[in-house]
């Protein structure tokens, strides 16, 4: 199977290009973003030496599909989709914070509560939690978008302190993201599904603000399966997500964890199709839609051809 390992194009007015973790980001005419998103995939901030088929297509049309089922509440940053792999979008000078908000104590906000702390971000948590808990009420917690390394959790004190955004822009934040956590919350519970975690991106284009980037794929988020939550959490119990969790997981078992002198396991045909498969289900759970799979073979003609196509209805 073919796959969008990385992409090399020069197209007409091309003024930057970027290449991210699995992101593929050219600017044109200093007018519009091109995202590919590529079938590259990273895990403990490494990318895994082998891209996953399909993986792109799927991270870019469930974005598509929840940009397009939140654009009543907040616009966002999409023109055209002119390739299952690609989203071509308005430039927008983004906030530099991620609106993290949190349901349930799970990832890092548990890792947090159970080192002792009882706040994360200046917002309070009760005593007596446990793993995966529903919080009394959704948190927002943001972080800093760090340009090299991780980024770190800040509060909405600092984050005004320090002028990163205006009082009137970071009120409209929390309220676009409170906003979107509840549609999203509402859409995966219709699949059987609890939105656990998520995080939202947010820019500014003539004032206005958009939602950018993706909202709701598994890569941004963390779901768990609603059937069974409370049978496994009265019982202590791991919850059963619907993330790409297993991808680490094997990166685990086979002893790689990111750290120095690990070596990445060997990836097979067999693992690469397991782990294709396993996106495709997602993509299928999280939407409720069939997964079409695209034209594989020829894909970077593919997609430059499509690109060319909409760029030039669009200019």
């Amino acid at each position: 199977m073919s796959a969008i390992k990385e992409t090399n194009f020069k197209f007409p007015g091309q003024t930057n290009y970027y290449k991210g973790k699995v992101r593929d980001v050219y600017t044109i005419a200093d007018k519009f973003l091109v995202m590919i998103v590529s079938d590259r995939i990273s895990a403990f901030d490494v990318i895994l030496p082998e891209p996953i088929p399909f993986k792109g297509q799927v991270l870019n049309q469930i974005a598509a599909k929840f940009l397009y089922a939140t654009q009543d509440i907040v616009s966002n940053w999409v023109i055209d989709i002119p390739d299952p792999s690609v989203t071509i979008g308005k430039i927008c000078e983004p906030f530099k914070v991620e609106m993290v908000i949190r349901g349930y104590l799970a990832g890092h906000a548990w890792r947090e509560y159970s080192a002792g702390k009882r706040q994360v971000c200046s917002v309070s948590l009760p005593e007596g939690l446990k793993e995966n808990d529903k919080l009394p009420e959704p948190i927002i917690t943001p972080t800093t978008k760090a340009a090299v390394g991780h980024d770190e959790d800040i509060s909405r004190e600092e984050i005004l302190e320090q002028g990163i955004v205006s009082e009137q822009d970071y009120t409209m934040l929390e309220q676009y993201t409170r906003q979107l956590y509840q549609r999203g919350t509402e859409i995966a519970a219709e699949r059987g599904l609890i939105l656990v975690d998520t995080k939202y991106e947010f820019g500014k284009a003539e004032g206005k603000i958009y939602l950018i980037d993706e909202i709701h794929t598994p890569d941004s988020s963390r779901y768990f399966y609603k059937e069974g939550y409370e049978e496994l959490q009265s019982k202590g119990e791991p919850q059963r997500q619907l993330s790409k969790e297993f991808v680490r997981k094997w990166l685990i078992e086979n002893g790689f964890q990111g750290k120095d002198g690990q070596q990445v396991p060997e990836m097979t045909p067999e693992i690469i199709n397991s782990i294709s498969e396993r996106y495709i289900e997602l993509y299928e759970h999280i939407t409720g839609d069939k997964f079409i799979k695209a034209e594989a073979s020829q894909v970077l003609g593919r997609v430059e051809n499509n690109i060319l196509e909409s760029l030039n209805r669009l200019s």
